[in-house]
């Protein structure tokens, strides 16, 4: 079992979109069983809240529903119970690396590793644009999740 956990400042934009376009590419996998996902916050700013509106509309125009996820912030506990955390972003990665306890297993990754382009580095937060900043961000986490699920395809298949 790989247990993943997306991360960004608010969890209402970009983790919770990496999350679904994720779930959504792993129904295609014959591994989809032996994965778990959630997504957080690095700040607890909109705790318990739904995605962003227009997130939740621009993913949808992708085929992705990700109405029914709430928000959460990131706690010490998740580095022992994720095995990859992926960070959208190198200010959330940082701040990851604050919290994380000496001696995790988790993994620390940026989302956009997994990009075939590794273009742009970050997850660009679309909060505070238009709806042409939330399409954007969901045609990186569209290629950028399918790479990441190409990764644990292939950890999976060594175990």
């Amino acid at each position: 079992m790989i247990n993943i956990l997306f991360v960004c400042m608010g969890n209402i934009c970009r983790s919770p979109s990496a999350e679904g376009f994720f779930c959504n590419a792993l129904q295609t996998s014959k591994y989809g069983k032996q994965v778990s996902t959630d997504s957080a916050g690095t700040h607890g700013y909109h705790v318990g809240h739904p995605p962003d509106s227009r997130a939740i509309e621009t993913a949808l125009n992708f085929g992705v529903d990700i109405s029914g996820l709430r928000a959460r912030k990131v706690s010490v506990s998740d580095f022992d119970a994720f095995d990859m955390i992926i960070a959208m972003d190198h200010d959330n990665f940082e701040r990851l690396q604050q919290i994380r306890p000496e001696g995790s297993k988790a993994d620390l990754k940026l989302m956009m590793q997994y990009h075939p382009e590794a273009q742009p580095e970050e997850v660009p937060d679309p909060y505070y644009g238009g709806l042409s900043g939330f399409t954007y961000m969901c045609k990186l986490l569209d290629s950028a999740t399918r790479g990441l699920l190409k990764d644990v395809e292939e950890r999976l298949a060594k175990k």
